[in-house]
């Protein structure tokens, strides 16, 4: 049975009347926040890369590896998300993200003071506070800078970041492994001596502060799309927001569970892709590193672009389901490229399948966030964006890493058989991301069509 679409009664806020921001405007805050997103990325990407640096100068495991790169990062937004979340539905959402910028920078610096596994664990618990403060404001002003229908192309675009982060960690990354190779220390004054790997997460650290100092040359929207009644800076009650979210449950809980799955796949590959690559075709990491930068910046782009495209083009044709269809399409197209990556006889025929996954998972950051921001009233975008990263983060970002290693440790029980968690890990979760997306497709169209009295 389909639910509908139920919402208080609304009126036009004051904000709906007022032009939208200069295209120069909007832009440019787009571009500064694909910068911090590079940043975000750079430093979530950098760790899988120097693995094998931390468990040998550290002493750690697999196991203690997954903790401190998914649940250390990812435990401490179950407190702080939906808080901070709050605070950005009616403060200055520049500002929050600024501090968070900053937050995460220092911590990341702190990471390579690191020396034992608690240290480590505590500052990447550090860095997931500071990235609390960046994903809900960032795509609640995004909303108040860009029109419904340039929503996708906008997002997609700040996708770049996550793009440019990604491929730059590798490539930047791989770089730093090969140079530093036969290197054992580095001394600092002041500080003392320090791995290679150290010294990459403090040079990362002081690249985010650069970052933190731009973001305050943002202009902050005017919001858009109120309630009527609360056109002031008060926040609405929890209760009536999770009343919403439940009373549309037919359009969210797909949204959500899809991304789960998805993401839980996607992060389980992509931290453990070095490792993959080294025990199954003995590439070096630095290898791997700079070969799958390369490809991240050349293809990945392009498919970020064509997904809004295709939402743009659907939605010109009168399709309100067209962000999620874009989605569904992806993930049809992705889950079986990812499986036949980890199986393939080769490394050049994994390469060539990891840059057709590339393309085709690109489709989706876009059309995805896009859709969760045009059925979601101002009020409450940024909590309920909160639980959307919540889900990408603590699902995704916090499970996928240990999901993989434990298969790989405890079922398999031999690390040269990583191959064969991932894939295990994919042939499950990939058709349920894609059941979901499909059952809640028609039910997201009408609260799309509903949504349009809302500015």
């Amino acid at each position: 049975m389909s639910v509908e679409v139920v919402a208080p009664e609304v009126s036009v806020a004051p904000a709906a009347a007022e032009p939208w921001p200069k295209p120069a405007q909007a832009w440019y805050a787009i571009f500064i926040f694909a910068l911090a997103l590079m940043v975000d990325f750079l430093d979530r990407g950098i760790v899988g890369l120097l693995v094998r640096s931390i468990e040998q100068d550290l002493h750690l495991n697999d196991f203690q590896i997954s903790l401190v790169t998914g649940f250390a990062y990812v435990s401490i937004y179950a407190i702080v998300g939906l808080p901070i979340a709050r605070w950005a539905d009616y403060g200055t959402r520049r500002n929050i993200v600024a501090a968070g910028v900053a937050v995460w920078s220092l911590m990341t610096a702190f990471c390579g003071l690191a020396q034992n596994f608690w240290q480590l664990f505590f500052c990447r618990v550090g860095v997931g506070v500071g990235e609390a403060c960046n994903g809900p404001p960032v795509f609640s002003m995004i909303s108040d800078l860009f029109p419904r229908e340039k929503l996708p192309r906008a997002i997609a675009v700040l996708n770049f970041g996550f793009i440019a982060g990604t491929g730059l960690a590798a490539i930047l990354g791989g770089t730093v492994i090969r140079a530093l190779a036969n290197v054992r220390e580095v001394r600092v004054p002041l500080i003392g001596a320090l791995h290679p790997w150290q010294m990459t997460f403090i040079v990362v650290g002081l690249i985010g502060l650069v970052v933190a100092l731009l973001m305050g040359t943002v202009k902050e929207p005017l919001r858009r799309g109120r309630y009527s009644g609360s056109a002031g800076h008060g926040t609405l009650p929890v209760r009536e927001i999770a009343r919403f979210v439940v009373d549309n449950r037919g359009t969210y809980a797909p949204m959500f569970l899809g991304l789960g799955f998805n993401v839980v796949m996607a992060f389980g590959f992509s931290v453990w892709a070095a490792e993959f690559f080294r025990r199954t075709f003995a590439w070096a990491p630095a290898d791997f590193a700079i070969t799958s930068g390369l490809i991240t910046i050349i293809v990945a782009p392009v498919g970020a672009i064509f997904g809004s495209w295709l939402a743009e083009r659907f939605y010109r044709e009168g399709k309100n389901d067209a962000n999620m269809r874009v989605v569904l399409l992806s993930f049809l197209f992705n889950a079986p490229g990812l499986f036949l990556l980890t199986l393939a006889p080769s490394a050049p025929i994994a390469f060539g399948i990891f840059a057709y996954t590339q393309f085709v998972a690109m489709w989706v950051p876009g059309p995805m966030n896009a859709a969760l921001q045009v059925v979601t009233p101002n009020e409450m975008r940024a909590q309920v964006t909160a639980l959307f990263l919540f889900v990408f983060n603590i699902v995704g970002f916090g499970l996928g890493p240990s999901v993989v290693a434990s298969i790989t440790q405890y079922v398999f029980h031999d690390p040269a058989k990583l191959r064969y968690a991932i894939a295990s890990v994919i042939a499950v979760l990939g058709p349920l991301g894609i059941a979901s997306i499909w059952w809640g497709l028609k039910s997201y169209g009408r609260s799309v069509a509903k949504s349009s009295d809302w500015r």
